[in-house]
């Protein structure tokens, strides 16, 4: 006899099924040919009810047919970069939970049935499979130095919801996927997830998982600097958006600097000899002070219209339902006075 496990969300998971929910897979792909067959097998096994889709960003070595033949729904997405893909998925597809994942084989589809428990358990909008032994063997060196340092920068910028903001293994409530506005373009897309789940305090959670290697002939996408110097731009771009006070405190603060580094010798001149030799400094330092109090008054400006665009978001994010939640009905005047009567008449 199968056991049943009551969930403090109200859904009932029997067995390895999820009952009452609505499941996608999402699987955006880029030439992945030798590896995306069996991912997609290997999602059907695990999560026999969900729906597998996957995104074809122009692959030119068969990955669409390969897709198909496995058995899922296939869309292809013109504009290149995971980015693009992701936002269209998620204007695309309606479901109750998401699991994104990426279509090389270095996740486990057996993980994705505890990434979704842990998901409504914990009452989470966000779950992020983190990677265990990433750092070790399973990309260049590169790529794992660069991933320390952007989770530290992160951390330090944004908050220490997350210790592995570029794993490409996740799992979504409708209501995140629903109000996150992507805008990301590439592999900067799960900093922008990460961001977004930190500007609005959504409930998330992190699952530290395996981390496989790529199979022989299946190659990352990822360029070390190039794609290293978009998300450090994202990064900086999001810190703009979502934190303009410090943003534009650091850039007045650089400004106000640089304006007394020029001034002090001229001010020293003037209190020995009474007299301002070097009007140019003079005018550049007052210049730079001016531009200091520019910037200082923009963060200002700006934090407030970016607290106001927070609240659209979050109010926007509220009015969507959690998953497995069960809404709940007034009853109507008519009703209240029925079992009134009936109270008062003794009769049920």
């Amino acid at each position: 006899m199968v056991g049943r496990t009551f969930s403090t969300t109200g859904v009932i998971m029997t067995g390895s099924r999820i009952d009452n929910l609505s499941i996608a897979v999402l699987l955006p792909c880029y030439n992945e040919a030798a590896t995306i067959g069996s991912v997609v097998r290997g999602f059907k096994s695990a999560l026999p009810g969900a729906a597998i889709h996957v995104y074809d960003n122009n692959s030119t070595d068969g990955t669409a047919l390969h897709a198909m033949l496995a058995g899922a729904h296939v869309v292809r997405e013109r504009r290149q970069g995971k980015g693009h893909v992701v936002r269209r998925m998620f204007a695309d597809i309606d479901a109750d939970i998401y699991i994104m994942a990426d279509g090389d084989g270095t996740y486990s589809s057996d993980d994705a049935e505890e990434l979704i428990r842990t998901l409504l358990t914990e009452r989470a909008d966000m779950v992020v499979g983190t990677r265990r032994g990433v750092h070790a063997d399973a990309g260049r060196q590169g790529h794992a130095f660069g991933n320390r340092i952007f989770n530290v920068l992160y951390r330090t910028i944004f908050g220490t919801d997350f210790t592995d903001i570029f794993s490409g293994y996740r799992v979504f409530s409708r209501r995140f996927v629903k109000s996150f506005p992507a805008v990301s373009g590439g592999f900067e897309i799960e900093t922008e997830m990460s961001v977004h789940a930190s500007r609005l305090k959504l409930p998330v959670s992190e699952l530290e998982l395996d981390y496989g290697r790529r199979p022989e002939g299946s190659h990352s996408k990822l360029s070390t600097f190039k794609d290293g110097a978009k998300i450090l731009w994202m990064f900086a771009t999001l810190m703009k958006e979502t934190r303009p006070f410090a943003f534009f405190g650091i850039v007045s603060a650089a400004f106000m600097l640089a304006s007394l580094g020029f001034m002090a010798p001229v001010l020293v001149e003037y209190f020995e000899t009474g007299l301002v030799s070097r009007m140019p400094t003079w005018v550049l330092s007052m210049a730079l002070m001016m531009v200091s109090f520019m910037m200082f008054t923009a963060g200002v400006i700006l934090d407030s219209v970016s607290r106001a665009r927070a609240e659209q978001l979050r109010i926007h994010y509220m009015g969507l339902v959690a998953p497995g939640a069960r809404e709940l009905t007034l009853p109507s005047i008519e009703d209240l006075g029925a079992h009134h009567q009936s109270a008062k008449t003794g009769t049920r």
